[in-house]
């Protein structure tokens, strides 16, 4: 696996292999990867040339500090899993790379509704930072095709209207599906903040989603979403939200018709940390 600091020496060797025809697959990352990041590099082998992935721990989407500051770092560790994962290239670049001329503060995105609602709501100013750097890194690599996880709902969303806005409408997003531990935690890089008595309760989150899906009513959903706040209330955890959304808009939704395809998104405090997870019901 090549390894590459430095702006101008990534893009120089990406203009060498894209001119002799190689396509190129591209899975950016926080590092702290586990296997759902590695499920992603092996999708993108699958289908390019070669798979370039990046790290980069970028400060503009932390609305909180606090949260940037405790984001976990394990790099040798996140080396030793895209070499074995078969990665070809990895992109770890400084801030300074990223943001040369400091963060622009007038550079806005226009997300509409997607980010007053569910995390757009939650944790203001997110996704502008989300777009910021994933703008940058599209620019830098321009692949051919772009590999996000589910897990990631509303993100994946915001990502395919950042495609648009920024004309890289030859960009294919692909859309994997989440990982899961065996007792149905989403897999996250945040897991590794949880101590052994919140990693037991953790997979509360995905219990109550699993409740959503396994009693979805025609008609009237509110009772549905308030037994399973009560379900993640009940195991300690603190939800900021249980929601039943369209699938394809992610507006919120009150009724269903059942013709229409819904997913269930939470997203809940356990101790310090803050869990997200979604299921597709039907």
């Amino acid at each position: 696996m090549i390894l590459f600091r430095k702006k101008t020496d990534f893009q120089t060797y990406l203009t060498t292999q894209k001119q002799r025809g190689k396509k190129i697959g591209f899975v950016p990352t926080m590092g702290a990867l586990h296997q759902g990041h590695v499920s992603l590099i092996e999708s993108s082998r699958k289908d390019n040339s070669i798979t370039v992935s990046s790290i980069f721990v970028n400060p503009t989407q932390f609305n909180d500090p606090n949260d940037f500051k405790k984001y976990p770092v394990t790099i040798e560790n996140d080396i030793n899993k895209l070499e074995a994962a078969g990665c070809e290239v990895l992109f770890m670049p400084s801030v300074e790379e990223i943001y040369p001329d400091g963060v622009p503060s007038d550079l806005k995105y226009d997300l509409g509704y997607l980010e007053t609602i569910l995390e757009g709501k939650y944790r203001p100013g997110h996704f502008q930072g989300v777009c910021m750097v994933v703008h940058r890194l599209l620019d830098i690599v321009k692949p051919d095709n772009l590999y996000l996880g589910q897990k990631d709902y509303q993100q994946c969303m915001v990502i395919r209207r950042l495609i648009e806005l920024t004309g890289h409408t030859e960009i294919k997003l692909n859309i994997c599906p989440t990982f899961r531990e065996p007792d149905g935690l989403a897999m996250s890089s945040r897991n590794l903040r949880l101590n052994e008595e919140e990693r037991k309760t953790a997979p509360a989150i995905y219990r109550a989603l699993l409740h959503i899906k396994e009693n979805l009513p025609k008609g009237d959903l509110l009772s549905l979403k308030e037994s399973a706040v009560k379900k993640l209330i009940d195991n300690r955890l603190k939800p900021d939200y249980i929601e039943i959304a369209d699938a394809d808009t992610l507006k919120p939704i009150s009724k269903w018709n059942a013709g229409q395809k819904l997913v269930a998104l939470a997203a809940a405090y356990l101790g310090e940390v803050r869990l997200i997870d979604n299921l597709v019901l039907n």
